[in-house]
């Protein structure tokens, strides 16, 4: 099955898949996908119960990946025998069970608030791409969520939703329907407001989007206007190309900046 058929299996279990991300856990080794001839990758069912193991994995336990690496390549040497079935059938029992998660914080304090000596834990981190893809950037349109929906998916309430729409950071279309993108914005706002940051704290992170969007549009336009066979299709190409290397190039700055900010 193509890469696109994968995502279709996996996004009602793991909704934040993207085909970056399964293309970087190809990358570290964790799954080995076929190539066809001309060098389209081609993905067999024990390729998505592989890709169901490693997410599971890091969702549910937070296991790094190369412990999780280490975990597939005793399977594959036959030295364990765990699959994937089992290993959901675990993560579930345990998001069920309050108690067996009590005992297990016990026993692994250093990935809870807390440790033996009662002091607190250093704050989980969230863990974001280094970079993006342009296939990350491609639209789906096919994706239509009522506002039911978006709060559902988003675990957010009406009052913050309203507070993301009023500040111009989720705008709903024509007909009143949402996509993945609000979803995944509205879950982001609502971590980010986790640190104090309220909706209209996060104007200046629109601002400054409006700002690189019109500087890449300036320069996808030509192409665009082109009467080149194809040349819609490679104006919006470069729109993902040039949009990707813009949000790494971002990346890299505020890091850059926050680290001079904190004296490093």
């Amino acid at each position: 099955m193509s890469i696109g058929s994968v995502l279709d299996l996996l996004r009602p279990d793991f909704p934040d898949v993207t085909i970056s991300k399964i293309r970087f856990l190809e990358a570290e080794g964790l799954i080995r996908p076929e190539r066809t001839p001309s060098g389209y990758r081609r993905f067999s069912v024990a390729d998505c119960e592989r890709l169901r193991f490693v997410l599971t994995a890091q969702r549910d336990q937070y296991l790094p990946l190369k412990v999780i690496k280490e975990q597939l390549e005793a399977i594959d040497s036959g030295a364990a025998t765990l699959g994937v079935r089992e290993a959901r059938a675990r993560a579930h029992s345990g998001r069920a069970g309050a108690s067996e998660s009590a005992v297990s914080d016990s026993e692994h304090p250093a990935t809870t608030g807390g440790n033996r000596n009662g002091a607190a834990a250093p704050r989980r981190l969230g863990v974001v791409p280094s970079e993006i893809s342009p296939d990350d950037l491609r639209f789906d349109h096919e994706i239509r969520l009522t506002r039911a929906d978006l709060l559902a998916q988003a675990d957010i309430d009406e009052t913050f939703l309203n507070d993301l729409v009023r500040a111009n950071l989720i705008t709903p279309g024509p007909a009143g329907f949402f996509d993945g993108d609000d979803v995944t914005l509205a879950r982001t706002a609502k971590a980010m407001a986790e640190f104090g940051l309220e909706a209209r704290h996060l104007r200046a992170f629109k601002l400054a989007a409006d700002r690189e969007a019109a500087l890449v549009a300036q320069i996808a336009a030509p192409i665009a206007k082109s009467r080149d066979a194809g040349a819609r299709a490679r104006a919006e190409e470069t729109v993902r190309e040039l949009a990707a290397l813009s949000l790494t190039l971002h990346t890299c700055l505020v890091k850059s900046s926050v680290r001079t900010s904190l004296g490093g």
